[in-house]
């Protein structure tokens, strides 16, 4: 491209640069020219000084939108917006992707009591083999699918996490990454938590590790799930009080699931 086309509102976009970026303003300086520009995704501000080699690697996008695009990828993107819409028209849109049959009271949890909650802050207490992990899993799914979920943790006993995964995996489609010790120290200078989305950690692991407490700490989620909660409401005496993540995290949803005879005797 040539220096004069750099003009301003005009997206360029190239191997110079991660992502298009629209031009302010364009400094010429001798046979080369100083662009200052705007990066069309992250808003982050560009100003390199571009030879005219490197000028000639760039490409302007055309002042009026052509329609000569692939209609195939607008018909999966058109698709994909009515699959975000599909929840106001089917309540139980979730249903349909996953592999499980729930039972009615398994439903009536989910979406009589759960969604209707305008920040979702539950303790389901059931006797054990009710299916408190389905109900876990559907409300996972129907968060996501109505954009209300994009980040979530899932605290467990140290015993119960690769069955976490497994079943998530397995009757939701839903991937969660296991965090250990050795994610930690694989990831040493970088905070995993912030990097993954969707992750399941032990909670005795993460009250005990003062490294992984602090580091959970400074992430945020949408939604958090505590299995075994009735072993996180009291400190245990010389150990450290495994709620005090769950407490200080930030959090927009908490769902907190025991079983009922065993929370009674607590």
């Amino acid at each position: 491209m040539l220096p004069e086309e750099l003009k301003r509102n005009v997206t360029v976009y190239g191997p110079l640069f991660p992502e298009p970026v629209q031009v302010i303003i364009a400094v010429p300086m001798g046979a080369s020219v100083k662009l200052v520009g705007k990066g069309v995704r992250s808003s982050t501000v560009y100003e390199p000084i571009l030879s005219v080699e490197q000028l000639g690697q760039l490409h302007a996008s055309p002042a009026q939108k052509p329609f000569n695009g692939d209609a195939g990828k607008f018909r999966l993107g058109v698709e994909g917006m009515r699959l975000g819409l599909a929840y106001e028209y089917d309540p139980y849109f979730s249903l349909s992707i996953a592999r499980v049959d729930p039972l009615p009271h398994q439903l009536e949890a989910v979406y009589d009591y759960f969604i209707k909650l305008p920040r979702i802050r539950f303790l389901l207490a059931d006797d054990p083999g009710a299916g408190k992990t389905i109900m876990a899993g559907l409300l996972i799914k129907e968060l996501k699918v109505r954009g209300l979920a994009k980040r979530t943790l899932i605290l467990t006993p140290a015993n119960l996490s690769f069955q976490w995964q497994r079943e998530l995996k397995d009757k939701f489609r839903e991937s969660f990454e296991v965090v250990r010790s050795d994610v930690l120290r694989a990831n040493y200078g970088m905070n995993p938590w912030q990097e993954k989305n969707q992750v399941i950690t032990s909670v005795s692991w993460v009250s005990r590790v003062e490294d992984a407490k602090e580091s959970l700490l400074r992430s945020n989620w949408d939604l958090i799930i505590v299995d075994e909660a009735h072993k996180i409401i009291y400190p245990w005496p010389g150990r450290p009080w495994p709620g005090r993540p769950v407490k200080q995290c930030n959090v927009f949803c908490t769902l907190m699931k025991c079983g009922a005879p065993v929370l009674q005797e607590t």
